[in-house]
């Protein structure tokens, strides 16, 4: 009997909300998850195998995610099955206020950017043979903010987002004939540690009535990466309760 390869996912953004969830979930479908972020691996993290599979990079460093694609080649079997580029940064004020299109430093705006927009074509460019070789997906994590202004989301990382949402169906173009597909989820308002106060008055207007869970998020993301999705491509969808309509 031949043994099932194991898949294989790449993760950026691991460390908490909806990047937590998903390596769960992920994990607990019998996937490899390597995980990407700032910090170094916390062992309080549930999940088999993180340290050994955990790369530290700063994605706001063009030169260091370059670095890291060759980091994350070497520990791949020449395929990659899906990428999901999940991390995303939004500064705040002194006193945690949004910060406008006035308000936000120049500095700030490249590091948002190449975060939450540069780092994940960089990523799926370096890593195209490998998701090619698995018939893989990329899944990029927009927002309700890239849509429309928001009360709490900086505009750095609104515009971003925006620039996201846009980038997915260029991608979607681009490595199609590859037989990769890319989409993208918008997530609205879900329940983290990063809430910002007054996002119950939000909650209030949804059709919904309520904060999603992070785990819901990952549920759709895993969709986007199975093979419940193989002819979805292209695509933005929303995660948001109906704060679309």
């Amino acid at each position: 009997m031949e043994v099932q390869r194991q898949r294989s996912l790449v993760l950026t953004g691991a460390s908490r909300g909806i990047g937590h969830a998903t390596v769960k979930r992920f994990s607990a479908e019998g996937w490899r998850v390597l995980t990407c972020s700032r910090q170094d691996f916390d062992p309080r993290c549930p999940w088999p195998g993180g340290a050994a599979n955990h790369i530290k990079v700063d994605l706001s460093d063009p030169k260091d995610t370059i670095r890291a694609i060759e980091v994350i080649r070497d520990m791949l079997d020449g395929r990659l099955d899906a990428l999901v580029n999940n991390a995303g940064i939004s500064p705040k004020g002194p006193d945690g206020e949004r910060l406008s299109t006035i308000t936000t430093e120049l500095s700030d705006w490249g590091k948002v950017f190449h975060v939450n927009f540069f780092a994940p074509v960089i990523l799926a460019r370096g890593l195209q043979s490998e998701l090619a070789e698995a018939d893989g997906a990329v899944v990029n994590v927009t927002s309700i903010a890239g849509a429309r202004v928001h009360p709490f989301a900086g505009a750095a990382y609104a515009t971003s987002k925006a620039a996201l949402a846009a980038l997915t169906r260029e991608m979607a173009h681009d490595f199609g004939p590859l037989g990769v597909r890319v989409n993208a989820i918008a997530p609205g308002e879900v329940e983290t540690s990063i809430l910002s106060p007054g996002t119950d008055k939000i909650v209030e207007t949804l059709p919904l009535r309520r904060l999603g869970q992070p785990s819901e998020v990952a549920d759709v993301i895993y969709f986007l990466c199975s093979g419940g999705s193989s002819y979805v491509t292209g695509t933005e969808i929303e995660v948001n309760a109906g704060q679309h309509v």
